[in-house]
């Protein structure tokens, strides 16, 4: 297989596009990296389409792999014809190359490879290819043998099958086809256990749906109903259409001596050993293709999350609430640095309102807090009503925000917690966490796993490996698209930049805090473990405000300061005018192509390099929606239908969205509740987790605590 050939039909690019990628992947070099500044070799692909391509170069490599294998396998075993090698070259899929091969597989003992031990493979031919004039019981009389435990006709004839029956199993051609024929026309079927019970599946009690049609978030939902034993779930095939489909292609011959029991042979073949492997094999593909969806769902979500804009300048107040151990809070100034943590318990069992509110008001005048950042887990909206009433007896502005605290239970009781605050208990570091995330939330979030994060489905049903990679990937993504401050980051923000691992991440944090602050990017070739091509690949995503150089505080790479500086020369400027932003350098440049050519560099980069020279280090996270602040409570019971709110997006699913509008519970606004100007497949095609949206009230059930919300208003 040419797998360059093969990417460039897939994923719809040119050849020398895909040809360009691989060369740069095997050459060691990151996706961020090849994305930022390799865009002339690849013609600007995007970050997306470069993790697809390297996703399916080894899938693809590893078919290869596959292929070698089997092909070795068959040829040792003196099989393989030029036939079947051609074949399996052919084969674009672990499936089909598996197919090919289950003839050749060394099988453990089975019924027919006992029969074939008894000597009754020559019975199985006469049945099988149809030309006997004789009843199949006068034949098997030559078959049975006391001395190789064939005492019967009968025996003789059953093992015969049994040698017809794999034999008709393991072709091929007869998978491949009852494959398609099941995924076309066949029916996936779930009935309940115990149909009295109650439980989340009640929809799927008696459920049918084409294999073909189901959704990933069905299929999913229906794993886990079967996993905890609620749901027994079954792929109802079309069994007539494929009975008869074998018995024209084994049948051939109008012989009464054999056409019975090859039917018979058939029918056992198909329900023994055929149905139940591509039953197992469809609900596997459906599965990872379910799988698949969600986990880009999920990165969606987390990369909308962590590009959230940060809150800066402002003094937080983090608030973990709880009922009957307190709510933990935690005063962290602009900077992220902690100033106090204490405890208060205005919540059932202690009640002591008036003493909470007295700390918290001390609180705000001592440090000039002007912003409460309340998780939203357990006793938060009673936590809410508290923070509101308190807000009205002060005349300083002070707002709040509830957080999706997700994880922060997770971070808080990690080893790096425990190092970053080693005198602090589980609660204190939690309110530090739920007060960060709310001014920086790549940087805080960055330090939790991100299946921990919540802002997904079905994530601990899911391949943890293949959700892992994905969502790492989208964490990378995040993190060398913003850029990273070395002189502040932490070393789990750092092990995420381009290039760099845990251990030089660590070594990064271990050489500032001996040697003070780097002042130019060239000091990091001194950091242990950092050679000359980890700093190709993170000296453009680290970045050095203050520095000697102001080309460190920008996303420019090293390797283009030459470049950088002659353009300012063309425009008569001073590498020191790039301070405050380098105003109308498009009005300068006129002739773009000309200029890169002078500068000797591609037209990609040097639009690259204008942009970051005119906005120098600017964060793409000031494009995002800024997060509602609020200072007044609503309850779910002040709800009307009809009411328009304004809320935030917290969650993105396949069969819909949940936004926060202010009361305990989110509103899930359905799929068909987003437009009337246009059918859409996906949710994410409309809105994204973090997005502000205007949405109106449908129904309230408080018994269920459901909030329907339309978005078509």
């Amino acid at each position: 297989m040419d797998i360059a050939r093969q990417l460039q039909e897939e994923l719809q690019i040119e050849l020398w596009q895909v040809e360009a990628v691989i060369q740069l992947i095997d050459e060691g070099n990151t996706i961020p990296f090849i994305a930022r500044y390799r865009k002339e070799m690849h013609g600007s692909l995007d970050d997306e389409q470069l993790r697809n391509l390297s996703e399916r170069l080894t899938y693809l490599r590893n078919l290869e792999d596959k292929k070698k294998q089997v092909l070795a396998s068959i040829e040792e075993q003196g099989k393989l014809t030029e036939e079947l090698k051609k074949q399996i070259l052919a084969a674009t899929t672990q499936v089909v190359v598996e197919d090919l091969y289950r003839p050749y597989r060394p099988k453990r003992r089975t019924r027919a490879t006992i029969a074939k031990e008894k000597g009754l493979e020559g019975l199985a031919n006469i049945i099988y290819m149809q030309l006997t004039n004789a009843p199949i019981t006068e034949e098997a009389k030559a078959y049975v043998s006391e001395e190789k435990e064939v005492p019967t006709i009968e025996e003789a004839i059953k093992g015969a099958k049994d040698i017809l029956a794999e034999t008709i199993s393991d072709e091929a051609d007869y998978r491949m086809h009852i494959r398609e024929m099941t995924m076309r026309d066949g029916v996936i079927t779930s009935t309940a256990k115990d149909k009295e019970a109650k439980s989340v599946y009640e929809m799927y009690y008696s459920f049918e749906e084409k294999v073909s049609k189901i959704a990933g978030h069905r299929v999913l939902a229906l794993n886990r109903g079967e996993k905890e034993k609620i749901l027994t779930v079954k792929v109802e095939a079309p069994e007539e259409q494929i009975l008869a489909y074998l018995e024209k292609h084994i049948i051939r011959k109008e012989n009464p001596h054999t056409k019975d029991i090859l039917k018979d042979t058939i029918a056992d073949s198909y329900s023994r050993l055929i149905a139940p492997a591509i039953e197992r094999e469809i609900r596997s593909d459906l599965t990872e293709k379910a799988e698949d969806g969600a986990i880009k769902v999920f990165g969606k979500n987390l990369e909308q999350l962590l590009m959230q804009p940060p809150i800066v300048g402002q003094v937080v107040l983090g608030w973990d609430p709880a009922f009957r151990t307190g709510c933990k809070l935690a005063v962290v100034d602009a900077t992220g640095k902690v100033l106090d943590t204490t405890v208060i318990y205005p919540t059932e069992p202690q009640n002591k309102v008036e003493q909470a509110k007295k700390v918290v008001k001390e609180l705000i005048a001592k440090y000039g807090i002007t912003l409460i950042s309340v998780g939203n887990g357990t006793a938060s909206r009673e936590s809410e009503r508290i923070i509101v009433d308190m807000l009205k007896e002060i005349d300083k502005p002070v707002q709040y925000v509830i957080v999706n605290e997700a994880g922060a239970s997770v971070y808080s009781a990690s080893k790096l917690a425990t190092e970053e605050f080693p005198n602090f208990d589980v609660g204190q570091r939690s309110a530090a966490s739920i007060a960060r995330r709310l001014q920086d939330p790549l940087a805080e979030l960055v330090k939790i796993d991100p299946k921990s994060i919540g802002v997904g489905q079905y994530q601990h049903d899911m391949n943890q490996k293949k959700l892992s990679e994905a969502l790492t990937g989208v964490v990378e993504g995040c993190v060398n698209k913003v850029g990273v401050d070395v002189n502040t980051a932490s070393a789990p923000l750092l092990e995420y930049v381009s290039g760099t691992t845990k251990a030089i991440a660590k070594n990064i944090v271990a050489y500032r805090e001996e040697n003070g602050r780097f002042t130019n990017r060239k000091q990091l070739l001194k950091v242990a473990k950092l050679g000359p091509k980890a700093y190709e690949q993170c000296a453009g995503f680290l970045r050095i405000q203050e520095g000697d150089n102001p080309l460190d505080g920008t996303s420019v790479h090293p390797e283009s300061y030459e470049a950088a500086t002659k353009l300012l020369d063309k425009v008569r400027m001073q590498i020191q005018d790039i301070k405050g932003g380098v105003t109308g350098l498009n009005l300068l440049v006129r002739d773009k192509r000309k200029m890169a050519e002078e500068l000797g560099i591609g037209e990609e980069t040097l639009v690259d390099i204008m942009k970051e020279l005119e906005k120098p280090g600017r964060d793409p996270r000031d494009e995002m929606p800024k997060p509602i602040l609020r200072t007044d409570v609503l309850e779910m019971k002040d709800l009307k239908p009809g009411m328009i709110l304004r809320g935030t997006v917290r969650n993105v699913i396949d069969f819909g969205a949940f936004v926060d509008i202010g009361v305990h519970q989110d509103g899930l606004v359905h799929i068909s509740q987003f437009t009337d100007k246009k059918f859409i497949k996906h949710p994410l095609e409309v809105v994204s987790v973090g997005d502000v949206v205007e949405v109106k009230v449908m129904s309230v059930d408080l018994e269920k605590n459901r909030i329907q919300l339309t978005m078509k208003l």
